[in-house]
């Protein structure tokens, strides 16, 4: 569960390295996020020399939370981060590569660029 002033990694080589969340984007009064759910962040901390640098406002999918999600099939899956990927506005990844393994679900939320770079998909 991801809400405002949540700390979040970056899984992707786009040159941030750590964003906050701002605002979970949603129907209606969204509070929090989960895996798949588009935020909007600023950037906290990046690396020197690349294209997004500290306090950009960027957009943002969520493919990691330390909360566990239960499955259909009753399982629950549950990451050691919470870890989120930059995205354009029509949801393509900004990075060349994702780091990390990813959840399936995003398959099911039409993320196949992001699940398509991902090393693992869980």
């Amino acid at each position: 569960m991801i809400q405002q002033q949540t700390y979040l990694n970056v899984a992707d080589n786009s040159g941030a390295r750590k964003l906050m969340c701002l605002r979970v984007l949603g129907t209606g009064n969204c509070t929090y996020g989960g895996i798949g759910d588009q935020i909007i962040a600023v950037v906290k901390d990046a690396i020197p020399n690349m294209p997004i640098k500290k306090s950009d406002v960027v957009r943002a999918v969520i493919v990691r939370t330390r909360q566990s999600l239960r499955r259909e099939s009753g399982m629950t899956i549950r990451f050691d981060d919470n870890a989120a990927v930059i995205v354009n506005n029509d949801g393509n990844p900004k990075g060349t590569r994702v780091f990390g393994p990813v959840a399936r679900e995003l398959r099911d939320k039409n993320y196949t660029k992001i699940v398509s770079l991902a090393p693992e998909v869980l």
